[in-house]
């Protein structure tokens, strides 16, 4: 069994539902839904591209997938989550974008975000102490002769590459696309999200999530407001 904190939309959330529709598999129910024909994508078209995201459902990652270290209980776990999210501050991102990040698309903000990055090192670091060491396996299968010097540095002091110093904060829509076929994915990613991709995205909510097991797919297993916005919004 496994744990991360992903920044996921809320259920009534329009970005989420679209994101959601789009790979196939809501994360907080769980529920797969039917691809549809996008552009010159065939619903099965879509449906391949989106196979690699699908497991982990529509988010940003926080905190990465983590197995709970001895003597750590999940209801502690919960605890200082609930209490982590009451602690912080919701922020509003202007805008976003579709990226290409190597060889898949993500969403990202259209311009960078001090406060994303700043919660999301906060995150990586309140939570460390709930995870268990990497194994060797699992070191292994972060390639680290392929990592920068600092990613490597990350990956042994945080249990992933992609933290802090090289943290970039993105939400996975694709798997690795051939070059051949960014093209026609490209225009229907655009077509898909053309209703949000200029709208401001509350961050105003964590998910802690958990894989039950090994390959299962990641299910929302408590969701909570950030505090200050939760505050703002409800006044």
């Amino acid at each position: 069994m496994r744990f991360a904190i992903y920044f996921v939309p809320p259920p009534d959330d329009r970005l989420g539902r679209i994101a959601t529709r789009w790979l196939g598999r809501d994360p907080h129910t769980g529920r797969n839904l039917a691809p549809a024909p996008v552009g010159r994508l065939s619903a099965a078209d879509v449906a391949f591209h989106t196979a690699a995201a699908r497991r982990y459902g529509f988010h940003a990652t926080m905190k990465a997938p983590f197995r709970l270290a001895d003597g750590v209980t999940e209801a502690q776990l919960a605890d200082a989550f609930r209490a982590f999210c009451a602690d912080e501050d919701g922020f509003v991102v202007p805008r976003l974008k579709i990226d290409r990040i190597g060889r898949f698309f993500a969403l990202v903000p259209a311009r960078p975000s001090l406060e994303i990055d700043a919660i999301a090192g906060k995150t990586v670091m309140a939570f460390d102490r709930f995870r268990a060491p990497l194994s060797e396996a699992e070191k292994t299968r972060r390639q680290p002769d392929r990592l920068s010097v600092a990613q490597l540095r990350n990956l042994y002091r945080w249990g992933y590459p992609h933290v802090l110093d090289t943290f970039r904060f993105h939400m996975t829509l694709t798997g690795q696309v051939p070059d051949q076929e960014r093209p026609a994915v490209a225009d229907a990613l655009a077509e898909w999200f053309a209703p949000v991709i200029d709208q401001p995205m509350q961050f105003g909510s964590l998910s802690l999530m958990i894989e039950t097991e090994p390959g299962a797919p990641f299910l929302v297993r408590e969701h909570c407001p950030l505090g200050a916005l939760n505050q703002r919004m409800t006044a």
